[in-house]
């Protein structure tokens, strides 16, 4: 009984660091700011065709290094879970793709998020050089667990996005709002990209 209750605590000891990083955390604005004429609605992506045998976003990652292409710019994190058949995002393809998305969110005021993400199949959202997003592995559209961040002040904030899916469905969104009851859909509009 006592190793259990040891193995247990170790256990919660080592979740603990974990679970307090993805409560709070304080997100860094671009430095230096983007000029509003510099930039274009969107978000900037690069897709590469994964093997079937992928089932982590590490091996998802590998596959973007090895070669990836440009493609058409995403309008934001707005995808909902796809029927079979669909294209993954503004791909061509409809399953093993692989996508590296980057470009700045605005926030138009400081303050408090709650932040979080829907995916399928896996996911690492940055922002402010803050992990705010991750969700890994082979699995339907489900949610990565909410966030709260500090926005230190208004204005652009670098996004960068890993995400793969393999085959069937696919779902990429982002929600947020003042606390965990006023979750909505973040806007297309908030987000840019240098062309």
């Amino acid at each position: 009984m006592k190793r259990l209750l040891t193995a247990v605590a170790l256990s919660c000891a080592a979740l603990t660091p974990d679970m307090i990083l993805a409560q709070a955390v304080t997100l860094q604005p671009a430095d230096p700011q983007p000029s509003a004429g510099d930039l274009a609605p969107g978000l900037a992506v690069s897709y590469a065709t994964i093997p079937s045998s992928v089932r982590t976003l590490e091996q998802a990652k590998q596959a973007l290094e090895k070669r990836s292409d440009p493609g058409a710019p995403i309008a934001g994190l707005t995808f909902e879970d796809t029927n079979e058949g669909d294209s993954v995002l503004t791909s061509a393809r409809s399953e093993r793709v692989a996508a590296d998305i980057s470009g700045y969110i605005k926030f138009d005021r400081a303050g408090a998020y709650t932040l979080d993400f829907l995916n399928n199949d896996g996911m690492q959202i940055l922002i402010g050089g803050q992990e705010v997003g991750f969700y890994d592995g082979i699995h339907s559209c489900g949610y990565a667990g909410e966030i709260e961040v500090t926005v230190p002040e208004a204005g652009y904030y670098p996004l960068e996005v890993s995400y793969f899916q393999r085959k069937g469905t696919a779902c990429l969104m982002m929600e947020w709002g003042p606390d965990s009851d006023g979750l909505e859909i973040v806007p297309d509009s908030i987000f840019f990209h240098r062309p």
